[in-house]
């Protein structure tokens, strides 16, 4: 029984571990007010627990919560244009002009013209036509072929003194001499050697008469309707064509590689060892490469002209002209130098942008800050003032470093474009811990 008595409950060691300073009250359990207090411990620990957790959560947030973008503002370069050039047309005369090759900057062929389909005497284009008609009926395979020998009579030298008393341009052509059909066509083409012209189509045609008939069916073949020949040197003032139809002469004198070869040509070496020599004193300048002179005097001289040149490398422009009707020969060739000197002035590189230009800003909340600029420096080839479009797009920074790219700009003229990227100039700090903790509202 006494040992019994000395065992103890369970319970009431517990509670006495929990108070070990406390009498048991009459019911042997703890008093209310001690019991309370207690309570009211463990749940202060508990909350310094949570707050202590809680803020430890916050921090580590607001340490790697990713940060607001920054705010970029941007200024598309406003579009451009060059200056106008002003083409300077013949003033005398009446004329055509047209540029093949270069269509993208003036949205097709360029043409320039005035009295398109006025008559006037084409004097010693008609020589090109004498040829070209020759060369129909007895054609060469190419530039390097010289054709049949041609053998002149003593009616073929007489014609020397026909047209020296006419004051037409002759070369000595002795009784019984002969020439390659190639040479013939370099003495009527280059020194414009009226008694050749005429011995050519004679040669030909059997006839003066043969010749005219060969003639206009050959124009009226290719399409020369406004133009009329009467006789194959251009001496007589009834050799009359049209700009329009010597722009069709010129496309199929250009054509053909025999008649572009020695037209083009400075001097040629006949077979005898001659050298005759072009009359084109504009031949080399401008571009210019062919084709033929003629003139019955004042106010009538004429040029029909090739001319080729590089817009860009690579990029050959070819014009084809004809100028009747100028005053002289140094006032003609003078008007075409400056319509075409005036023309190719027209094809200008125009400066876009230089390096570095600044055309942004990038702003953070956090007060660090950078430029948005274009990298490199920009230039771009137009004609005249043809219009430069400009597009930029961008969007914020994702590296906040310099260098970064963050965009490209864009210009357009014509066949033209040029790009360049937009970065970052100067770094963008990251925020510190002190803004994170004292910014969440900026926080994501």
């Amino acid at each position: 029984m006494a040992a019994e008595m000395e065992r103890s409950d369970p319970l009431t060691d517990f509670g006495d571990l929990l108070r070990p300073d406390d009498g048991p009250d009459a019911g042997g359990t703890p008093s209310a007010p001690r019991r309370g207090a207690r309570i009211a411990w463990i749940v202060a620990g508990s909350l310094v627990l949570l707050l202590v957790l809680g803020a430890g959560g916050y921090v580590a947030w607001c340490l790697t919560a990713p940060v607001v973008k920054p705010t970029t503002t941007v200024a598309t370069p406003p579009a451009l244009a060059a200056d106008p050039v002003t083409v300077l047309a013949p003033t005398d005369g009446i004329y055509a002009l047209e540029i093949e090759g270069a269509d993208a900057y003036w949205g097709g062929p360029a043409v320039w013209n005035a009295g398109l389909d006025e008559r006037r005497p084409i004097a010693s284009i008609s020589k090109l036509i004498t040829a070209m008609v020759v060369l129909d009926a007895h054609p060469l395979s190419g530039p390097s072929d010289s054709g049949p020998t041609i053998t002149f009579s003593k009616a073929d030298a007489d014609l020397y003194d026909k047209y020296y008393l006419l004051g037409a341009t002759i070369m000595e052509m002795p009784e019984g001499s002969s020439l390659t059909e190639r040479d013939v066509l370099a003495a009527l083409l280059l020194p414009s050697a009226s008694n050749y012209a005429e011995a050519f189509a004679n040669w030909a045609f059997g006839s003066q008469s043969g010749f005219r008939s060969a003639t206009a069916d050959w124009l009226s073949a290719h399409g020369l309707s406004s133009t009329t020949i009467v006789e194959p040197t251009g001496i007589n003032a009834e050799n009359t064509s049209t700009p329009r139809d010597m722009m069709t002469l010129a496309r199929l004198a250009a054509a053909d590689e025999t008649i572009a070869s020695i037209a083009g040509s400075q001097t040629v070496v006949l077979s005898t060892g001659l050298s005759v020599s072009n009359t084109n004193d504009m031949l080399g300048v401008d571009g210019i490469t062919g084709l033929k002179t003629g003139n019955l005097g004042l106010g009538t001289y004429n040029l029909l002209y090739t001319a080729a040149f590089e817009v860009t490398p690579g990029t050959p422009v070819t014009a084809i002209g004809v100028t009747l009707g100028g005053a002289t020969r140094t006032s003609l060739d003078a008007a075409v130098q400056r319509f075409l000197e005036s023309i190719q002035s027209g094809f200008q590189t125009v400066p876009l942008s230089s390096a570095g230009r600044n055309v942004g800003h990038v702003t953070t909340p956090w007060g660090s800050e950078a430029d948005l600029v274009i990298r490199d420096e920009s230039s771009i080839l137009v004609w005249s003032d043809t219009p430069i479009t400009v597009e930029m797009n961008t969007s914020p920074p994702t590296e906040f470093r310099d260098g970064e790219v963050v965009g490209s700009i864009t210009w357009t003229a014509g066949p033209n474009t040029v790009s360049s990227d937009v970065v970052v100039r100067g770094d963008i700090r990251p925020p510190d811990a002190a803004w994170r903790l004292t910014h969440p509202d900026q926080l994501g």
